[in-house]
């Protein structure tokens, strides 16, 4: 915040002045020593800076005993806005939010504000040279998480992830097909023991250099090296075989049909064979990092990009401090809305769809309690009970889920359960008064916490809260017997639900015993060795096995929503719905 500004928003929010615009208050050097935080000395200084600006009047005493007299010539929403404003043009979006939440203002100017924010964002066009550039502005309401392909965990991050670098091959979803990318062909031998990619020619890594087949032996090295906790879907390779610069060989030690789903999710993403985790993030993608900090990532177009150029030059997104950026509709979320807006005079259109994965119920059986009784989570699974929650709360909760995938959960016919059967499973667990434990995701979860809390109390179930401050800390090992979270599964969602199960770093593995997951290993061992219809089969029965056992209660299935500017054309979902931004376009017409 400008250091003029900031005296003067100390001066009118004072509550020991109360100052009124261009009304005299009596006042004495103390007190404004103390409001202002500095020296008596300073205090004269920063007077006279004041006055000289025109924010004040000031008319100093005469004579020991004597007040001076201090009169506001601006009002102090007239100062912030005129700080905020001046603090957008110079691009310093972090210290205006923050301005936002420093000062106690009122609902209608903070409106204000976030309006004239919201039309600093989406899309500007720089048209001082004669090409011009296509800058896309915005806001993300958490700091960035890891972008480490080995150890990336958040939906956004990956997402991301995706758009700077590349695989090997792509998955198509609509068509459950491979694509080529990085390698323009593939092919196995008859028993699928030996796998063979063919590497395009001249991929240049975003800092010039060719890419080759001695760059993906290293990413797939470095997966070993970091120790992945994904490794369990790589375990059958034996070894690989560089057999020239654009081919690379894949033997096995056994059969592996679900081989092609390996490298074309995040986790094998193609980096330089000397990647330094330490120094901003080099691949192949349509953008490349300009700038990365805790406050803003820039992305811009990579010329040299083996595919098509994006349409747009550059994507500023700007990571804001939670409590100035509550309001859901200037955050890009996998599962909020998504903000493209242009000007906010100007009518955005949506798109909607559904995610792949649900919100979820886990039981922490690494703390002791009754919740290890099968009635306790029987109870549990009628208090946080799908059709409810799906009625009661709405909004973006679309239908009742009994799995992650929305076409399975379609398939069951739901009725609403009783609490009275919830009662009656709640007395036969054991039961004897005692609190439990609720973690949950603050601001996003919230709601439904509470929710869940109501329900259980009308049955005698006492539960308190555990708010989850930090949002990209999702595997925090917590002492709460209770935890709520969401699942947003990958497009390719064979990869999406056996990463779920055999992830050894996720909420699952944080909180089953190693006796349970070893249940859900036996089940899954053959996993990569089965054709797709058995493989699909075998995943049907490991959540057939979490309901069975009310392991993990499933509660419903979430709804995306992008707010696009009429302006945007070559709308595209890539990975976990979000828009894919190297399609994206203008029309300036």
């Amino acid at each position: 915040m400008d250091t003029i500004y900031t005296h003067f928003l100390r001066l009118a929010g004072s509550d020991m002045l109360s100052i009124k615009i261009n009304e005299p208050v009596p006042v004495t050097i103390e007190n404004l020593s103390s409001i202002l935080c500095c020296t008596p000395r300073n205090v004269k200084f920063i007077l006279r800076k004041l006055e000289d600006q025109n924010f004040i009047h000031w008319k100093p005493g005469r004579g020991r005993g004597h007040h001076s007299e201090l009169t506001l010539l601006r009002s102090l929403n007239d100062a912030l806005e005129s700080n905020f404003t001046e603090l957008l043009f110079k691009g310093k979006l972090k210290e205006a939010i923050e301005l936002i939440g420093s000062v106690q203002i009122d609902d209608l100017m903070r409106e204000k504000l976030m309006l004239t924010l919201h039309d600093q964002m989406g899309f500007r066009s720089y048209t001082e040279t004669a090409s011009g550039q296509d800058t896309l502005r915005m806001l993300r309401s958490r700091q960035l998480g890891d972008l480490d392909p080995a150890s990336v965990y958040t939906a956004f991050e990956t997402y991301l992830l995706g758009q700077i670098c590349n695989t090997l091959i792509t998955y198509n979803a609509h068509t459950d097909t491979f694509l080529p990318a990085l390698a323009h062909t593939w092919e196995s031998n008859k028993d699928h023991k030996e796998w063979v990619f063919y590497l395009r020619k001249g991929v240049r890594f975003h800092d010039g250099r060719v890419m080759t087949s001695h760059d993906v032996q290293a990413s797939l090295m470095r997966l070993f090296d970091t120790n992945c906790s994904s490794l369990w879907l790589y375990r059958d390779i034996k070894r690989t075989e560089v057999n020239g610069d654009y081919c690379i060989r894949f033997i096995l030690h056994r059969a592996n049909r679900f081989f092609l789903h390996l490298f074309s999710c995040i986790r094998m993403t193609v980096l330089p064979a000397d990647y330094d985790s330490n120094q901003n993030l080099v691949g192949t993608g349509p953008f490349q990092i300009t700038e990365m900090n805790e406050d803003v990532i820039k992305l811009k177009a990579f010329d040299a990009y083996f595919g098509f150029r994006p349409h747009l030059d550059q994507i500023h997104i700007w990571f804001l401090p939670e409590p100035a950026s509550s309001d859901g509709y200037y955050d890009m979320s996998g599962t909020d809305r998504l903000s493209l807006n242009g000007s906010s005079h100007e009518r955005p259109h949506y798109i909607d769809y559904p995610a792949l994965g649900c919100q979820y119920m886990l039981f922490n059986f690494n703390v002791q309690g009754c919740h290890h009784t099968l009635p306790f989570r029987q109870a549990m699974r009628i208090v946080y009970d799908p059709v409810n929650l799906v009625n009661d709360l709405g909004e973006n909760r679309i239908t009742p889920a009994s799995s992650f995938l929305p076409w399975k959960s379609a398939a069951q016919s739901w009725e609403a359960t009783s609490l009275a059967d919830a009662q009656a499973l709640l007395e036969q667990s054991g039961y004897q008064g005692e609190s439990f434990l609720l973690s949950y995701k603050k601001n996003k979860d919230s709601d439904v916490a509470e929710w869940i809390q109501q329900r259980a109390l009308q049955i005698g179930l006492r539960i308190d809260l555990e708010p989850f401050d930090d949002y990209l800390d999702v595997v925090k090992t917590s002492d709460a017997p209770l935890i709520l979270r969401e699942e947003i599964l990958e497009d390719d969602w064979q990869y999406g639900m056996i990463h779920f199960f055999k992830n050894q770093s996720n909420t699952l593995h944080e909180y089953m015993t190693p006796e349970l997951q070893s249940i859900l290993d036996s089940l899954l061992d053959a996993f990569p060795q089965l054709p797709h219809n058995e493989r699909s089969e075998l995943l049907e029965q490991a959540e057939e096995l979490l309901r069975e056992n009310s392991w993990m209660l499933y509660g419903c299935h979430m709804n995306k929503k992008a707010e696009l500017h009429q302006s945007f054309y070559g709308m595209q979902t890539s990975e976990f719905g979000f828009l894919d931004i190297s399609k994206l376009w203008i029309k300036n017409a």
